[in-house]
């Protein structure tokens, strides 16, 4: 039974047939239909694909070919803020585990886990490309240079204060 939750089966499958009118429902439509479901729920739901495999040319094969080979691609839910810690060579010589620990300790995750409230995901990530600033840790997007334990940590209580 379908109630206002935008989780239920019901409203996603609503959701999909809006996507699917507005990209299109050919094969070579995959990626934007998957992307417009990533944009609109933050994941992937398994409902979804099942539906667009039953309203599309694309087969549920098919479309978690694509979405597990792409990294942009969630089939799992995600907080509403992600947090990525850069591990790449810099950032690993420069402290980025310890900064990884920190974050995983203040928010009572593993890495690559999302807090209880849904509020967080912490992600480590091989490279943000910001090698001369390391340690780096990404906020939704927005970098952060030289962090260590301590600046990780406001990090989150800063969030939290707003």
């Amino acid at each position: 039974m379908c109630g206002v939750n935008m989780g239920c089966v019901c409203d996603i499958k609503k959701s999909v047939d809006e996507m699917i009118e507005r990209v299109g429902s050919s094969v070579e439509m995959a990626i934007p239909l998957l992307q417009a479901v990533q944009s609109k729920f933050r994941y992937i739901p398994k409902e979804a694909i099942e539906h667009i495999a039953s309203k599309t040319e694309m087969t549920e094969t098919k479309l978690y070919g694509v979405a597990t080979f792409y990294s942009q691609f969630r089939l799992e839910p995600v907080g509403e803020t992600i947090i990525r810690v850069c591990h790449g060579t810099a950032c690993h010589v420069a402290g980025a585990e310890g900064v990884t620990e920190a974050l995983e300790k203040r928010m009572g995750i593993k890495d690559g886990e999302t807090t209880a409230d849904g509020k967080y995901t912490l992600e480590s990530v091989a490279c943000l490309g910001c090698c001369s600033l390391a340690p780096v840790v990404s906020v939704d997007g927005e970098i952060h240079a030289k962090v260590d334990r301590g600046s990780a940590v406001e990090l989150i209580e800063e969030r939290e204060k707003a």
